[in-house]
This record gives structure tokens, sequence and C-alpha cells, in this order.
């Protein structure tokens, strides 16, 4: 088989009609500008106001969400502005490091915010000793160093493959997994190292999301009055819709391609966790959270904060 020295490849976007380009660049523009102000607002107002583990793990998770849709989505908007499908193999790799970087990261903090609620409903005595700021800065300096190796690994993988002549990615952005089937050369240690990052690396968050959450609805079961009860419900409700919404979308993503057999059909569902996760996470945040709500009139010079936080940590590592 012919194989070629790649320099470029071809990002088909999300379709191939010329009079819907205007209205994909103005959809997708909009919904960037959102996430990113709508993550940098939680981040402005959770530093200054909200010094508890939960708000601290919330501004990183608002960060690396601002930084995961920034993967994607200017390169998008840039093809079609300048009408050009290319993208550098160079710029492909780099795309697809920081994509598997900041995905796997939203995991871990999910996960870690889910372990957070867990002390706070089910252990509430032993919250502040056992979530600790050198604990909850480990956790997340953890979680960054295994996701970069994570994502190191598979990008220097991917690197030592010889692709054919055939370039077209059918994407908004460069997928390991498209990647993976453009190949000529062999690909079994790749999938091999990316079905067990799946499984050990999203699978394993996962289940320890899905433990926290069964102790913490047998802890609220286990209360006896109605207010009680909605009053711990209500401290996890939100980083509750925000597991379901990335996980649903996630998995609806590989649901749908396994239906259809569509590569441009993964791409359209792609957009759900790529872009309309990050952008409706901050409104889940401070829709549903009174804090938030009462920090964002502060930050805004509507209001003085003055109302008591439960805990206040006073230093983060």
């Amino acid at each position: 088989m012919f194989l070629v020295q790649i320099s470029e490849f071809l990002l088909l976007g999300l379709s191939d009609e010329p009079e819907l380009q205007p209205l994909i660049f103005g959809l997708f523009l909009s919904m960037y500008l959102i996430a990113v102000f709508g993550n940098l607002l939680i981040i402005l107002v959770v530093n200054p106001n909200l010094h508890t583990p939960m708000y601290f793990f919330l501004a990183n998770l608002s960060l690396i969400d601002i930084c995961f849709t920034s993967t994607t989505v200017p390169k998008m908007l840039w093809n079609i502005w300048t009408q050009s499908q290319v993208i550098t193999h160079a710029a492909c790799i780099t795309q697809i490091y920081f994509l598997i970087l900041f995905a796997v990261l939203d995991v871990f903090l999910l996960s870690v915010m889910a372990y957070d609620r867990f002390v706070a409903i089910c252990h509430p005595l032993h919250y502040t000793v056992t979530m600790n700021p050198r604990l909850c800065g480990w956790l997340v300096l953890v979680s960054w160093i295994m996701c970069i190796l994570n994502s190191l690994l598979q990008s220097l993988m991917t690197l030592r493959l010889s692709f054919c002549a055939h370039l077209h990615i059918p994407h908004f952005f460069c997928e390991l997994n498209q990647m993976l089937q453009l190949a000529c050369s062999d690909t079994f240690l790749n999938n091999l190292v990316m079905y067990l990052a799946a499984v050990f690396l999203a699978g394993g968050p996962f289940i320890g999301i899905l433990y926290s959450y069964s102790k913490i609805v047998s802890s609220i079961c286990g209360i006896s009055s109605a207010q009680g009860k909605y009053k711990a419900f209500s401290t996890c409700a939100s980083h509750l819709s925000v597991v379901s919404l990335f996980y649903c979308t996630m998995l609806g993503v590989y649901l749908s391609s396994a239906a259809t057999h569509s590569s441009r059909s993964s791409a359209t569902a792609s957009v759900m966790y790529t872009v309309v996760t990050p952008m409706l996470n901050p409104f889940i945040y401070s829709l549903r959270n009174k804090d938030m709500q009462r920090a964002l009139k502060a930050f805004l010079g509507k209001e003085t904060l003055t109302w008591p936080i439960v805990i206040r940590l006073k230093k983060w590592l």
C-alpha cells in the first residue's frame, strides 16, 4: 500500500452545504462565547468570595471547561471563516493531546466533587478534617498529573502511525478514533491503550461517582424530616445535574455512532459534550445554588456579601 509523508489533514466539519456555514458559524460562536464568559464569571466569583472545597473544585472545573471548548471550537470557526478545511499534522496531534487531557480531567474533577459531596452528607462531622486544603490541592494535582501522562502517551503513540493518501476527517476536530481509522499502519497498540484508558480513567471515576451517590441517597433516605431531606439533596443537586448531562451526552455520542455507523452523525453528537455541556454548566451551578446567586450579585455590585459561609478554609495549595 502506498504511504505518503503526511503534512496536513482535511476537517470536513458538520455539513457540506455552503448555505449552512454562516448559520453554523454564528451558532458555534454564540455558544463558545457563552461557555467562555460563563465559566470565567464562575471563576471570578468563586475565588474572592466562596472558600469551601466544593467551590474550589468548581473553579477548577470551570477552568477546564474553558480550555476544553477552546481546544476545538476556535479552529472550527477559523476554518469556516477562511473557507478552508486544512489542519496540519502537528496541529492535529496537538488538538488530540489537549482534547484527551481536558476531557479526562473533566471526568476526574466530577468524581472528586462527588467524593466531596459524599463526605459532606454522609460524614458531616468529619468534613472539615477530611476535606482539608492539603487533600483538596493534592486531589487536583494528582488528577492533572495522571491526565497529562495519559494524554502524552496516546499522542506520542499517534505520532508513530503512517497514513495513506485518504486524509479526510469526517469531524470538526481531530478525534483520536477517527485518526486511527485513517492509519495504514498497525493500530493494535493504539486501540489497546485507548480502550484501557477509557476503562480505567473514565469507567473507574464513574464507578466512584455511582458509589458516592448510592451512599448519599441512602443517607438522605435516613433523614426523618422532609425539610432535612430537601436541604441535603439541594447541596448536591447541581453537581448531580452536571454529572448526568456530561455522561449522558458522552454515552449518546457512542450509542448514536454505533447505531447509525455514520462518522458525520458522531461528529454532530460530539457537539453535546464538547460545546453544549461546558456552556450549560455555569447556568446549572448558578441557577440551583443560592450561595452562587448571592456571590454573583455581590460581584456585580448589587449586594454586599454578608451572609455566613458554613465552612471557610483560609489556605489552598
